[in-house]
């Protein structure tokens, strides 16, 4: 933890903001020395624990006008995904634990109203926080609690996805006073895609025309000319005057939003401003905000992709630290890229799809090799999937890789628009299981069991490297169907990863050793840590049996029946949800079976999951090495 002297020394208006309460006692003309001190104060600390950098760097200006102007947190502020909110976190009385950001009983990385009133809605998947503003705005009008703002922060990439669009159109149906705040910096994670990011980039609109406007409204409505009753026909018909005058349409005044911008997201005194001004209006409105991703920070501002989770990092020469990777296992997904592009090459019929994530994926090796054979969809998983479905329907095979959590925003189209018709998609699903400092939000739980309901569905996990690739080799042979590989966040174990593809015979699983007394049954990576505990219990004369089912769906019902009726005591392992994973799977055969063999079962309980490291996150769950020690240990000598 920083010293309280440090603090007042190299950040003296920071140090005396506790709350913003203590931001509204300064003038105007103090904000912009604030915002340099939020950036100094989060460059020293996100140097030496990491997160998301660039994003929050960008956003001090608009997290300074807010809570200047805004009275927080009765006033409501959503935030959209939270990657921008850290100098939101630092203002509202969390600048002293800012050090436990993402750490086990620390901060959350994202906005979360469990931690702080002034976190008004969870905030981890994009493009939510206009629909859920909206739904605020208007239960403080039926509570009557017309007084009370409501702002939806959002980025240019979030905004493009569906379910933003369905709240903006939603927004102009009913009465509120919504303020949608769109920070447009031109950057998702990587660079946005598709013609909404490109037409709010060139969006330009008249500020003296705005001004203009809105006089002219505030002076009929003063002298009876105009209610609210015929506020949209004249919104309408100056939206259509604009566009004749200044030859340009605008989506969102066409969709009876008013609309003020672009205007420099930098310069807070003119945001202040800004939100003076439209604070009061009525009707649902839109500041566009132009900023920089990584602003004050130039090894950020020349590569805002990479400065997007930097990690550690000198923060005086902006060089990041780098472990060692010498002889060391690649990442999951860095294997699954290689291999994409391998399979591709030798099969014209594969195509890729990621959704805004082709770097987080490592779809961008198949992007590089095979542009015209790659589409990065943007924020629209369940688009993604549906758009999968069609090019599968004409005879492709699309390989579509979307994290675990985000692939739940694609849930109907997996079933209506792939499983239904039996289409050949295979869903390749990064981060699975737990997944770290990003808690609750990013963890990849929930897969194997909303996968394995679908009928039809094939769902599969690799213990290792050579799983993985030959899993995905299995998957675009003919007649596969929908196919699902589950992979987690991090490095395999295999430091020669390239094996020769094979076939693995669908719904068969391997004993990877016999034993006595107790066998472990685990799925996918996870199961690496059931070896090393059975490896230990070998040293102590303790033999446990291990099988590895490598699919859940379908499981290998006679591998099951074998372990029921030679073992007294079967255990499972995965690293995921035990409702309705692979537990409840065997937990199924065994209630059929009739034996009095026991089950235990290791997994995530029905809880969710905060921010730590991974293997504070499976120690949490008893599924690391030590914890799957003591359970086999326990019941062996029972």
């Amino acid at each position: 933890m920083i010293s309280s002297d440090y603090i007042k020394e190299h950040y003296p208006l920071l140090s005396g903001i506790d709350s913003p309460a203590d931001l509204k006692k300064l003038s105007v003309d103090q904000l912009p020395q604030v915002c340099k001190e939020l950036r100094a104060f989060m460059i020293h600390e996100l140097s030496q624990n990491p997160g998301h950098f660039a994003s929050s760097m960008g956003a001090v200006e608009i997290v300074v006008a807010l809570h200047y102007v805004f009275n927080t947190p009765d006033d409501r502020i959503v935030w959209d995904v939270g990657h921008q909110a850290y100098a939101h976190k630092i203002l509202t009385g969390r600048r002293d634990r800012f050090d436990t950001n993402r750490k086990k009983d620390g901060l959350s990385g994202f906005p979360n109203p469990f931690e702080s009133e002034y976190d008004t809605f969870i905030a981890g998947h994009a493009s939510n926080s206009i629909s859920a503003a909206l739904g605020m705005s208007i239960a403080n009008h039926i509570e009557g609690h017309d007084d009370r703002k409501v702002v939806a922060v959002i980025g240019d990439a979030s905004i493009s996805g569906g379910l933003a669009f369905e709240g903006i159109n939603n927004a102009s149906m009913h009465d509120n006073n919504l303020l949608i705040i769109l920070n447009d910096n031109d950057m998702s994670i990587d660079r946005p895609v598709g013609a909404l990011s490109e037409y709010i980039t060139n969006m330009s609109t008249s500020r003296r025309y705005n001004d203009v406007r809105y006089k002219t409204y505030q002076f009929m409505r003063r002298h009876g000319m105009i209610g609210d009753s015929g506020k949209g026909m004249v919104l309408r018909f100056n939206n259509a005057m604009k566009s004749l005058l200044t030859g340009q349409q605008n989506i969102f005044e066409g969709l009876n939003i008013r609309y003020f911008g672009p205007f420099d997201g930098h310069d807070v005194g003119k945001i202040v401003k800004a939100l003076k001004d439209v604070k009061e209006m009525t009707g649902p409105k839109i500041l566009h905000l132009h900023t920089v991703k990584g602003k004050g920070y130039e090894p950020a501002e020349k590569d805002p992709c990479t400065w997007h989770a930097p990690g550690k990092f000198d923060e005086t020469t902006g060089e990041r630290v780098k472990g060692d990777t010498t002889g060391k296992p690649l990442k999951y997904q860095d294997v699954f890229g290689r291999t994409l592009v391998e399979l591709a090459q030798s099969n014209e019929k594969i195509v890729g799809i990621t959704a805004a994530m082709p770097g987080g994926t490592s779809m961008s090796l198949m992007q590089e090799a095979l542009p015209d054979r790659t589409f990065d969809v943007g924020i629209s998983e369940g688009h993604g999937v549906t758009f999968a479905g069609g090019l599968a329907k004409e005879g492709l095979h699309p390989f579509v890789a979307i994290y675990s959590s985000f692939l739940q925003r694609g849930y109907d189209e997996i079933i209506h628009d792939v499983a239904i018709a039996g289409l050949p998609v295979t869903f390749c699903l990064d981060r699975g299981g737990l997944v770290g400092e990003d808690g609750v939000t990013h963890h990849g739980l929930f897969d194997l069991a909303y996968l394995r309901c679908i009928p039809g569905m094939t769902v599969s996990a690799p213990m290792n490297e050579h799983d993985l690739r030959d899993l995905m080799y299995t998957s675009q042979l003919d007649g596969k169907g929908p196919f699902a590989i589950r992979y987690p966040r991090g490095c395999g174990v295999l430091t020669e990863w390239h094996n020769e593809m094979k076939e693995l015979p669908v719904g068969k699983g391997r004993m990877l050793c016999d034993g006595e007394r107790v066998a472990v049954l685990s799925i996918g990576h996870i199961g690496n840590n059931v070896s090393a505990a059975i490896e230990r219990l070998h040293g102590e004369g303790i033999n446990a049996a291990h099988y590895d089912m490598i699919y859940l769906k379908p499981l290998d019902g006679q591998l099951v029946k074998e372990a029921i009726e030679k073992f007294d005591h079967i255990i499972t392992v995965e690293d995921g949800t035990i409702e309705g994973g692979l537990g409840s799977a065997v937990a199924q055969l065994l209630a059929e079976s009739g034996s009095n063999c026991t089950l235990t079962r290791l997994g995530v309980h029905d809880t969710f999951i905060d921010q730590g490291t991974v293997l504070q996150q499976h120690q949490a769950c008893g599924i690391d090495a030590d914890s799957i020690y003591e359970t086999i240990k326990r019941l062996y000598n029972q």
